[in-house]
């Protein structure tokens, strides 16, 4: 889509979180210099390099680490996991204005419900990220494509503002008219990659297994019966075409709640597995399989387990 004369001007952008995914489009976006990008960090960075199969960006990148150092943005993207979303809220108080766009780029459903209470009269513009990241250093990180598009966003004046924030990157935005369909579809994934990569300790490769994949169809086929009651039009075939995305995805790569549970950091799994069993509840669908994977994560993230 062309850029009109809103979406074209220079903007001011924060970026709450350095991660995997916040890493990448901090890079990018920072590496056009068509906005003006700071990150919002623990630690102060010099620099940030973002890996890619083209060739790696490296790129200088303001960093702040105090929140009374933030003034009000165009816009913020909150890259943090969903649990650390209120541990977000002094950086949102400071950088939200009445003018603020607030860009969820979390996992799970319920975007704005979860980021609305912490950011005043912003407006939240929730987004589904399909890009693979891996944070390999503070200040480097790993992009990986893994389909046709890097974000989705619905349809409307904010969604249409946040592809026209990332023209000139190498990222592509999706913009649709059913979002609710495809974030179930994203939840599907990762209701079945992430609890699973995370409790074996294992990348992508174990899903090469026929025991797992006979697990993530049977995990899929519970979660898919949830999303179609919560609304989501999913059609028939649905569940092979998530297959076939899980098994694209290069066999070295790994989901985020494995490298998080690799390094002792708390499980995303309360948006994730935690959605699907609370939606399944709404609706009077049982999940036993999704119930058992949530169990068994909470009592498993707190370990720290070496690669």
């Amino acid at each position: 889509m062309s850029p009109n004369t809103a979406n074209s001007a220079r903007k001011s952008i924060a970026i709450i979180g350095l991660g995997s995914i916040g890493g990448i489009v901090a890079g990018l976006l920072r590496a056009t210099d068509r906005h003006d990008v700071v990150a919002c960090v623990r630690h102060r960075i010099a620099t940030l390099t973002v890996e890619r199969s083209e060739g790696p960006v490296e790129v200088p990148i303001t960093a702040l680490t105090d929140p009374e150092q933030a003034e009000p943005v165009d816009w913020v993207l909150l890259c943090t996991k969903a649990q650390d979303t209120s541990a977000s809220a002094g950086w949102l108080q400071r950088l939200c204005g009445a003018n603020t766009r607030v860009a969820s780029l979390q996992n799970g459903i319920g975007h704005a419900q979860r980021v609305r209470p912490f950011v005043g009269q912003a407006a939240v513009v929730p987004t589904i990220v399909y890009y693979n990241g891996e944070r390999l250093a503070p200040d480097r990180v790993r992009y990986r494509r893994t389909g046709e598009h890097d974000f989705a966003v619905a349809d409307d004046a904010d969604g249409r503002a946040f592809a026209g924030l990332l023209e000139g990157t190498s990222l592509v935005t999706s913009v649709t008219p059913d979002f609710k369909t495809l974030a179930w579809r994203k939840l599907l994934l990762n209701a079945a990659a992430n609890p699973i990569s995370a409790l074996t300790i294992q990348r992508n490769h174990v899903f090469r297994r026929d025991d797992i994949r006979d697990l993530c169809h049977a995990l899929l086929e519970e979660t898919m019966r949830v999303a179609r009651a919560d609304g989501a039009e999913l059609p028939a075939d649905e569940i092979e075409q998530a297959m076939g995305r899980l098994l694209s995805v290069p066999s070295d790569a790994g989901s985020s709640m494995y490298f998080d549970r690799l390094a002792g950091r708390p499980l995303e799994i309360d948006a994730i597995t935690g959605a699907v069993v609370a939606a399944g509840e709404r609706h009077g669908i049982a999940t036993p399989l999704n119930r058992m994977l949530l169990t068994l994560a909470r009592a498993a993230r707190e370990v720290k387990i070496e690669e």
